[in-house]
């Protein structure tokens, strides 16, 4: 069995599309949740992507720290 790639080699424009896009696919199924969709694997579906845009937020807002103090 193949093992899954775990390095990933992603352009800061490689994640700013994907984040977009998770943006998008999140703003869709928060439409549907508002218009009373609730069935338990669009809310999965909807903590999943939350938390892969955080996992992105963080690690952007981390990288910026990271290079204002080599700045100083």
């Amino acid at each position: 069995m193949a093992k899954p790639n775990t390095l990933f080699k992603l352009s800061v424009r490689d994640i700013e599309i994907i984040e977009h896009a998770l943006r998008a696919k999140a703003g869709r199924r928060g439409l549907a949740i508002a218009q009373g969709e609730t069935s338990p694997q669009l809310r999965e579906e909807m903590n999943e992507i939350q938390e892969v845009l955080g996992k992105i937020h963080h690690q952007k807002t981390i990288m910026q720290n990271l290079k204002m103090v080599k700045l100083m």
